[in-house]
C-alpha cells in the first residue's frame, strides 16, 4: 500500500506558530480546551461513489470512538450537502463519474463558506501528478485505498486537532476585534462629546443653546457630500466645523454682546477670535505671533480633526474676491473647508436671531446667500447649498433652538 506524509504535522505547526508569535499549540492541547478537542464529536463527511468504502470507513472511525458522520454517494450533491451540513472534516474520492474530486476541491475553495473545511483525499489514483494537483487544490492530506485503520485515525486526528486550535483561534480574534469595535465606538463617542462641549463652549456666551455649532456642522456635512468629498473627510468636517468660532471665549463682552453695529476698532478686536480659536484647538499656535499663524503649524496637531477644525476657525471668515480677514485670501488659495463652513455658518446666522438682530426670514436669507455666489461665497458651494436646500432646512428644523 502506497502513502504520504500527512501535510499537516501538529510538531511543525508548533514550531511555524512559535515562530510567528501565535500561540503555541501545545498551549492550546491542555484541560481547559478538553471540549473543543472532543475529536469524536467531531462530524466526518464522506464523499465516494462506492457506499462499501464508505461502510468500511465508517467502521474504522467508529473503532476510534468517532460518532457523526454523513456520506454522499452522488458527488453531484456533494458541495449542496457540504454547504447545508458544514462538517468539521472531509473525506473525499477523485475518481467519481458526473463531478469528480478535482472539481469538489476547486468549488470549495472558491467559497468562503467552504474553504475552511479541511479535506483528505481517499482515493485509489495515487500517481506523483494526481497527489500533486489535488495538493495544489487545497487538499489537505492524500492516502490512498486501501487505507490502513490505524493511520487513517491518526490523519484525521492530526487534522482535526490543528482545525480546532485554528477555530479556536478564530473565536479569539473574533472577539478580541468585538472588544477593539466596543472600545473605539466608546473614544469616539468620547471625543465627539469633548468637540461639541468645547465648541459650545464658543456660543454659551452668546447664545442661548449649542444649536448653532450643531447645524454648521450639519450643513457643513452636507454640502461637502454633494460636492463630492469622500464619507470620511465629511464625517470629519461634520465634527471639525462646529469649532470654527470656539475664539469667541477671548472677546470681550462689550464686543461680542452687543446688540448693534460695531466700530472699526471694536470690529478689528472681533476679528481676531479667527486666530484665538486656532491657538485654542492647537496648542503649539500658543507661541507663534499674535498677527498671524503660521499653516506649517497645523501639521504639529495629530488629530486629523483637529487639523481640520484648526483651518477652520483661521479661513472661515475669507471671501472668495479676496476682501475677507486675517489674511485676504482669494479663490481657491482659501482652503476648501474654510470656503464651505463660510457659507453654513453666515446661513445660520441670517436665519437665527443674535444679539444684534433678529432673525431673517427664509426668502431674506436665500437672497443674501445668492448674492455672495461669486464675492463672499465659492460659487460652487452656493450651487451645492440651493441643491441641498430642502435637507438643509429639514436639519435647521430639527436642530432648532
Amino acid at each position: 500500500m502506497q502513502t504520504q506524509e500527512s501535510t499537516i504535522d501538529p510538531a511543525i505547526m508548533t514550531e511555524q506558530l512559535e515562530l510567528s508569535g501565535q500561540p503555541p499549540l501545545d498551549n492550546f492541547l491542555t484541560s481547559e480546551n478538553e471540549e473543543t478537542l472532543s475529536l469524536g464529536e467531531a462530524t466526518v463527511m464522506m464523499v465516494d461513489d462506492e457506499p462499501i468504502i464508505a461502510e468500511v470507513v465508517q467502521k474504522y472511525l467508529r473503532a476510534a470512538s468517532f460518532k457523526r458522520f454523513i456520506t454522499c454517494h452522488d458527488p453531484s450533491k456533494a458541495i449542496d450537502t457540504l454547504t447545508r451540513e458544514q462538517p468539521d472534516l472531509l473525506l473525499l474520492d477523485l475518481v467519481m463519474p458526473e463531478m469528480n474530486g478535482f472539481e469538489i476541491l476547486t468549488n470549495m475553495k472558491s467559497d468562503s463558506a467552504l474553504n475552511h473545511i479541511p479535506v483528505i483525499i481517499l482515493t485509489s489514483a495515487t500517481d506523483p501528478q494526481t497527489k500533486l494537483e489535488a495538493l495544489k487544490r487545497g487538499a489537505a492530506d492524500f492516502l490512498a485505498k486501501p487505507v490502513e485503520a490505524g493511520e487513517l485515525v491518526l490523519r484525521l486526528r492530526n487534522i482535526l486537532t490543528v482545525k480546532a486550535y485554528h477555530d479556536h483561534l478564530a473565536k479569539h480574534t473574533a472577539l478580541l476585534e468585538h472588544q477593539v469595535l466596543l472600545r473605539t465606538n466608546e473614544l469616539r463617542a468620547a471625543q465627539q462629546q469633548i468637540l461639541y462641549s468645547l465648541a459650545s463652549a464658543g456660543e454659551f456666551r452668546d447664545e442661548d443653546t449649542g444649536m448653532h455649532v450643531v447645524r454648521v456642522g450639519r450643513y457643513s456635512g452636507i454640502l461637502a457630500r454633494h460636492l463630492g468629498a469622500s464619507s470620511e473627510w465629511v464625517e470629519m468636517i461634520e465634527q471639525a466645523a462646529p469649532l470654527h468660532d470656539v475664539g469667541k471665549i477671548g472677546i470681550p463682552d462689550a464686543i461680542l454682546l452687543k446688540p448693534g453695529p460695531l466700530e472699526s476698532s471694536e470690529f478689528e478686536v472681533m476679528k481676531k477670535h479667527g486666530a484665538i480659536g486656532t491657538q485654542i484647538i492647537c496648542a503649539a499656535a500658543r507661541r507663534q505671533l499674535a498677527s498671524g499663524v503660521d499653516e506649517a503649524m497645523f501639521e504639529l496637531v495629530e488629530s486629523p480633526i483637529m487639523q481640520m477644525a484648526a483651518v477652520i476657525a483661521e479661513s472661515h471668515h475669507e471671501k472668495w474676491d479676496g476682501s475677507g480677514y486675517p489674511k485676504g485670501l482669494k479663490g481657491e488659495a482659501i482652503p476648501a473647508e474654510g470656503r464651505i463652513v463660510a457659507v453654513a455658518d453666515v446661513y445660520d446666522a441670517l436665519s437665527n436671531e443674535r444679539p444684534y438682530k433678529a432673525a431673517f426670514p427664509k426668502e431674506k436669507c436665500f437672497e443674501i446667500i445668492k448674492q455672495g455666489r461669486g464675492a463672499h461665497f465659492d460659487p460652487r458651494v452656493v450651487d451645492a447649498f440651493f441643491a441641498t436646500s430642502e435637507e438643509i432646512e429639514r436639519i435647521q428644523r430639527e436642530f432648532s433652538d
